[in-house]
């Protein structure tokens, strides 16, 4: 008789939730990449994964769903269709209530399928750029423990809920997903008067993350909120370049900010109003321009982003491993992190280890 695995604590369901799937790792020509987590405790709050959208998703099969909606949405109601009608699509449903209005006109009709029958032809456009492109998806969660793992947690599950969303609507990710996705990690007004919070009391649920699409020819495209900033290191010059920061859109951590003029801004708590929405042109865009060029993604447990003894250090283990593989690169800046820890528990600051995350990406 087969004996009986115990089921998995919840620290252990959660870790193995945030810990990275290597099988996962997509494939892009000229580009390698790896990445890795180690939590401070059993559980931690860092979340780090692979977004291989051939993997994940069926893209061939939402290419031909998107072309046969394109199809369906042109079709006119059959002769003889009355107002009992059953819509065969959203665009049906549209089009009856179009036909229930004193201003209803025949036009209309034919104008908005044509132009719902327009935005499927370009999803599936869209759709077409996912076999060539990889996501990564780090989040750092306030804290480290069960509750940040919780967190975290919680960012991945609705980063993926709102992810199917942007792919059935758009084809390809949208500064909409991030924005939803900020107001999902925001302290409601309700809850918190509920729990008797003030509002000068730290919001509780506070995670920084940072995602983004590599692209075959080098290219990084992402969108960063509260999350230190991505590093490049040039195998031409062999040090770390300066990425100039008036070019990089940073936003505050997820649930901090939101827009003025958002529809429910009344209901949750903001630090400060930002001035609009989140909009294409505040997705950042860097490339590895030559051969062995490598981009670097962490945690503020590797780098907090502004030490500079820490960015020296960084820099020499680049400099010895340039050469090697992203996975070995990889290991060898989580090494170094570690043995800073091994520092901070003989002075007795052990309180000041964090969760560690490092994904490499190299140019080949």
């Amino acid at each position: 008789m087969a004996q009986q695995r115990n089921p998995p604590s919840i620290d252990e369901y959660l870790r193995q939730r945030l810990m990275p799937v290597e099988g996962a790792i997509p494939h892009i020509p000229g580009i390698e990449m790896f990445g890795n987590s180690i939590p401070a405790g059993t559980v931690g709050g860092d979340l780090f994964e692979y977004i291989n959208f051939r993997q994940r998703y069926d893209i061939g099969a939402r290419i031909r769903y998107a072309k046969r909606l394109a199809e369906e949405f042109l079709e006119p109601f059959p002769p003889g269709a009355g107002p009992d009608f059953r819509p065969r699509n959203c665009v049906d449903d549209h089009i009856q209530w179009l036909q229930s209005r004193p201003d209803y006109r025949p036009e209309m009709e034919t104008e908005y399928r044509s132009a719902k029958s327009s935005e499927q032809v370009r999803v599936s456009e869209d759709l077409e750029d996912l076999y060539s492109i990889a996501g990564v998806l780090i989040v750092d969660a306030q804290g480290h423990g069960i509750i940040s793992a919780k967190i975290a947690s919680t960012v991945h599950d609705t980063f993926h809920a709102l992810m199917l969303s942007d792919l059935d609507h758009y084809g390809k990710t949208t500064p909409e997903l991030f924005e939803n996705l900020n107001l999902r990690l925001a302290q409601s007004v309700i809850a918190r008067n509920a729990l008797g919070i003030s509002e000068a009391e730290q919001a509780r649920e506070v995670a920084t993350m940072l995602y983004g699409e590599i692209h075959p020819g080098g290219q990084f495209r992402f969108a960063n909120f509260g999350h230190p900033p991505p590093l490049v290191f040039s195998a031409k010059y062999g040090r770390v370049m300066d990425v100039h920061q008036a070019q990089v859109a940073q936003f505050l951590a997820l649930g901090l900010q939101l827009p003025a003029d958002h529809p429910d801004r009344r209901r949750y708590f903001s630090m400060s109003w930002r001035e609009r929405p989140i909009q294409s042109e505040d997705i950042v865009e860097i490339t590895l321009m030559s051969p062995g060029d490598i981009l670097v993604l962490y945690t503020d447990g590797v780098y907090d982003g502004a030490d500079p003894v820490a960015r020296e250090r960084l820099q020499s283990v680049l400099q010895q491993k340039h050469q090697q593989s992203a996975r070995e690169i990889c290991e060898a800046l989580l090494d170094d992190a570690q043995e800073q820890d091994e520092v901070l528990r003989k002075s007795g600051d052990e309180a000041l280890i964090d969760d560690k995350t490092v994904f490499i990406v190299k140019r080949t």
